[in-house]
């Protein structure tokens, strides 16, 4: 099969590694270079970066124009392998590939069809995930599956961690269904519209913690929230990151309103309460300093202990 690959960040480099080990990728469409900070330095993507290294064709276009598919259809592609792109794909432009195009997407489909999947699992506090290998179709997400992968989660997991894990996981998964559409023995299942359910793009301002939740809800947030755009309140007119918190379990001498510091426990960092429990913080980081532990954080921080944190 002559592959034309879609990719962007480093949840699908493993992919792009492995296919290009097991198959003829003959283009790999990634977004454009990103000119960034105060040098104006221009700044690769990962699977550009890859690709590079594995000295593969690539095309960077701004939209998938009729230049851009006519430099597609000189490259003679039987198939379109999609992991995190990012554009939607026109009906002239899957018509380029005579096999279709799969995409990877990182939930249990039709479950959390949408941008951020791997977060809405660690929100939702589900037990489960999975992988999901589909066609594509014209309107997102929609297209029949493949392939399924179902993942245990521990309750533990943040979108950093639970990103590296589908990613090499994925890269397995999507081998596995290429061979059988190369074969003709591909199980393809139309996604039962029963179970749909959607998922949106985050932004910053989600990363800003209600302490009127729960300690349940707010742990979830932190995890889901690393590594973009990070859970963060308001400590003297600064940003503060919570980086690694947990639940309390332990007795409290007293209880607070939402978002105050009660104080410490020596075994395992900073109590704060919420409106349903106490938040306990061991890794933290306030606005333009670096990441702390959270017994250097008390030393350096005074009037820490007894604060109620958010405000204005």
């Amino acid at each position: 099969m002559r592959i034309v690959f879609a990719g962007s960040p480093d949840i699908a480099v493993p992919s792009l590694e492995k296919i290009a080990s097991n198959f003829n990728i003959v283009g790999v469409l990634t977004n454009p270079d990103k000119v960034t900070g105060r040098g104006q330095k221009i700044k690769l993507n990962p699977i550009k970066s890859k690709a590079m290294e594995l000295n593969l064709n690539i095309l960077q276009p701004h939209s998938l124009d009729s230049e851009v598919r006519k430099n597609i259809i000189s490259l003679r592609p039987d198939i379109l392998v999609v992991f995190a792109y990012g554009k939607i794909f026109g009906p002239r432009f899957l018509s380029m590939f005579a096999m279709g195009g799969i995409n990877v997407h990182p939930s249990l489909l039709p479950k959390y069809r949408g941008s951020s999947p791997i977060l809405s699992a660690i929100i939702n506090g589900d037990n489960e995930t999975g992988i999901s290998i589909q066609r594509i179709n014209l309107e997102m997400d929609t297209g029949a599956l493949l392939n399924q992968q179902f993942i245990k989660l521990s309750g533990n997991e943040t979108t950093e961690s639970l990103s590296t894990f589908i990613s090499t996981e994925g890269a397995e998964l999507l081998i596995q269904t290429l061979r059988e559409i190369e074969s003709g023995h591909v199980n393809e299942k139309t996604q039962d519209t029963d179970f749909v359910s959607y998922c949106t793009k985050i932004i910053k301002d989600d990363g800003i913690i209600n302490w009127k939740e729960s300690a349940v809800v707010i742990d979830r947030k932190i995890r889901a929230y690393t590594p973009w755009p990070k859970a963060y309140t308001q400590f003297k007119h600064k940003n503060l990151m919570l980086l690694e918190c947990g639940l309390f379990h332990g007795e409290t001498d007293k209880s607070g309103s939402p978002g105050e510091v009660l104080g410490f426990d020596k075994n395992n960092g900073i109590l704060i309460q919420t409106g349903d429990g106490v938040l306990v913080v061991k890794l933290l980081q306030l606005q333009s300093k670096k990441a702390n532990n959270w017994k250097s954080f008390i030393n350096g921080t005074h009037e820490f202990i007894g604060c109620v944190l958010g405000g204005e």
